[in-house]
């Protein structure tokens, strides 16, 4: 009995001490408008329905991934675990809170209504109370997170498991949206891209999201499909009110979707470069040093060549490091341009459907 106990002494002194040890990683993203970015992750499950790690384990994983917000959205409908795992359906939240308080991380209380298609799986944040939202009939169900005041958004509307040959937006969806019941979609879930869901996002002002959707443990080796929300401070409320004004950027396998111009402001604040005159000449060269202070790498493709100067065809504008572009003058009229506009398609982050960003650098000359 006394090694026994002596053994589970050093196992747990063990744990705490690799629990204490661990790090938390820092996401160079950057801040825009007087608003903080914060890194969210609005999607995940646990034992608690189809997932396959405790609640504890999705905060743990996301603060040392970085993150500032998560919801841990379990399945209502669907429980495999139920007969190990018996609770009712906030006992997830519960556990997780006292952890996420203690790491100053924001968890925010949701679930997710898992149906076929029409309509299909959506998530409700914000809520209070999630077994009264466990009932038969969906829109009885949606009703009653909105009356809690819930924040709902289609989860993975081209999940090929419901809509296998074509992304469509049902007579189900109408209903919901004309009666205010749908305020958000996701335009990444995982890795996988919805062109036709930022489509509809643009058109009907819904909030655009990136989430996981984990339901195994994550390693943290890359950065996390995630929502980069523009909060006026960092809490739950500040979150809400971002997500109401759509103020939200998806990320997702270093691609980004969103509102052309929140992603022209994000765009420049990632970068930094000099904005002394170029004096660039006919026959002479210019170089621009572009560091890239974001951890995300823009893939740029010029749009349209300049009669009177050439610059790269192609810029990779790598994450983390500094980028030099060449600019040589071609013509007499660069001695006398004032500014050098170059306009370069995104080809990495996405405005509306399929159609990448634009981008325009003025440069000083002369």
């Amino acid at each position: 009995m006394r090694f026994f106990q002596k053994n589970l002494t050093f196992f747990l002194v063990l744990v705490f001490s690799v629990s204490v040890a661990q790090n938390r990683k820092i996401i160079h993203i950057p801040d825009i408008d007087g608003y903080q970015t914060l890194k969210c992750d609005f999607h995940m499950h646990t034992v608690f329905s189809d997932g396959d790690v405790w609640p504890t384990v999705r905060v743990t994983e996301a603060w040392k991934e970085g993150l500032d917000a998560i919801a841990i959205t379990d399945h209502i409908e669907y429980r495999p675990h139920a007969d190990d795992v018996v609770s009712d359906h906030n006992r997830s939240y519960q556990i997780a809170k006292p952890l996420a308080d203690e790491l100053k991380m924001i968890l925010i209380k949701g679930t997710e209504i898992t149906r076929s298609m029409p309509p299909g799986h959506f998530n409700a944040l914000f809520i209070s109370d999630a077994n009264p939202i466990d009932t038969k009939d969906v829109f009885d169900a949606i009703g009653e997170a909105q009356k809690q005041g819930a924040f709902l958004l289609w989860n993975h509307p081209g999940w090929k498991a419901q809509q296998p040959d074509t992304t469509l937006w049902w007579e189900e969806h109408t209903k919901l949206y004309n009666n205010k019941m749908l305020n958000g979609i996701e335009v990444f879930n995982g890795d996988e891209f919805y062109p036709e869901a930022l489509g509809w996002a643009k058109e009907k002002n819904l909030t655009l999201f990136g989430n996981t959707d984990s339901h195994d443990p994550i390693d943290g080796r890359k950065l996390r499909t995630m929502t980069l929300v523009f909060a006026k401070d960092k809490t739950a409320e500040g979150i809400r009110e971002a997500l109401n004004n759509r103020r939200t950027i998806a990320y997702s396998e270093n691609r980004l979707a969103g509102d052309a111009g929140l992603l022209t402001k994000f765009f420049f604040a990632s970068l930094k470069f000099d904005h002394a005159p170029l004096k660039l000449v006919m026959k002479g060269r210019a170089v621009v040093y572009i560091q890239n202070n974001s951890d995300i790498t823009y893939e740029l493709e010029l749009e349209k060549p300049n009669p009177d100067y050439k610059a790269p065809e192609k810029l990779i504008l790598k994450a983390n490091e500094v980028t030099p572009v060449i600019l040589t003058g071609k013509t007499q009229n660069v001695n006398d341009l004032k500014e050098l506009t170059i306009t370069y398609k995104v080809n990495n982050v996405f405005v509306a459907g399929n159609q990448v960003f634009n981008v325009t650098f003025n440069f000083r000359n002369n």
